[in-house]
């Protein structure tokens, strides 16, 4: 193995596993403070399924790339690769729409009382779990078109037929119902993000104007500008900053790949980096943000004992 393929295999390694320990150590803390009786936000239980979204997302891209890269190369079947290719998509997915749901839940939050979200202020926690299954439903339907045409590499298929990603495979078809499926695959993902961009502007306008009038009423203020409300919507649109600079990068990969038919193992590893990259970082976006995490630390450490 050279060392570029070496360096690069070592950053997937390593992306897989800090993005994992990650997401799992912000699931494990949302459910101690549940356990300890802390009044979670209505939002927090959107940022608890984008952990695991997350969460799936990296298992099953970067441990079948790891294992693939590192000589195991005949460990996936077509069953096997189906299985990670379709959670895959599905964890993705569910991350696209649990960060378009974050996003709108939040100006409804933060809108005026006399606007026409007023009403959706009190309604709103009520239609996060409905929306949050629908978002794994549709995912899930959405998705089984990969179970239908993705193979292992292993398969008994014409290899001129074959379109390699690596661990798996696809069957070629004519331009024509490629370009159908990638519009029926990019439809959603492309619909959160005109619904992201157009919440962050709103919630930018929001805080715009808050700010405004705090200056006028208050010259000096500091108790408003740091708000626990206008510290939640920064939040937010820091992660979406952070989603939609990622996102963009891997949809240009995807859309090369999608192109192509001999994708280059660089090419196909890169894409994987950039895939990754936001399920990696965000629990740590969302940790260094969250005050109840260093409250439940702070807490924690006054009860240690001193062990001499």
């Amino acid at each position: 193995m050279d060392s570029r393929k070496l360096t690069l295999n070592v950053i997937i390694l390593v992306q897989t596993v800090v993005g994992i320990l990650g997401n799992f150590s912000l699931l494990c803390h949302y459910i101690i403070l549940y356990i300890t009786g802390y009044r979670l936000r209505s939002t927090d239980l959107i940022i608890k399924h984008l952990t695991v979204a997350n969460f799936l997302t990296l298992l099953c891209k970067g441990v079948p790339h790891t294992m693939m890269a590192f000589g195991w190369k005949h460990f996936s079947s077509d069953a096997g690769c189906k299985l990670f290719l379709f959670l895959h998509r599905v964890g993705r997915g569910v991350s696209i729409g649990s960060i378009c749901l974050l996003s709108v839940f939040r100006v409804i939050m933060v809108s005026p009382r006399n606007s026409r979200w007023a009403e959706l202020k009190v309604k709103g926690p009520k239609y996060i779990v409905p929306s949050i299954l629908l978002c794994w439903i549709l995912q899930m339907l959405l998705n089984i078109i990969f179970l239908i045409y993705i193979r292992g590499v292993r398969s008994d298929t014409n290899i001129t037929n074959i379109k390699d990603f690596g661990y798996c495979s696809s069957i070629r078809h004519d331009k024509t119902r490629d370009a159908l499926f990638a519009a029926l695959l990019l439809f959603p993902d492309v619909s959160c993000l005109g619904l992201m961009l157009w919440a962050s502007g709103f919630m930018i306008f929001i805080l715009h104007r808050h700010k405004q009038e705090v200056q006028h009423i208050h010259r000096t203020s500091a108790s408003h500008r740091f708000s626990p409300e206008s510290k939640a919507t920064k939040t937010i649109l820091l992660l979406v900053t952070t989603f939609v600079y990622f996102y963009t990068l891997s949809s240009i990969f995807q859309i090369v790949l999608s192109l192509l038919d001999n994708p280059s193992w660089f090419l196909v590893t890169i894409a994987t980096v950039m895939s990754a990259c936001f399920p990696a970082v965000s629990p740590f976006v969302l940790i260094s943000r969250d005050s109840s995490v260093h409250s439940l630390y702070f807490a924690w450490i006054r009860n240690v004992k001193p062990l001499f």
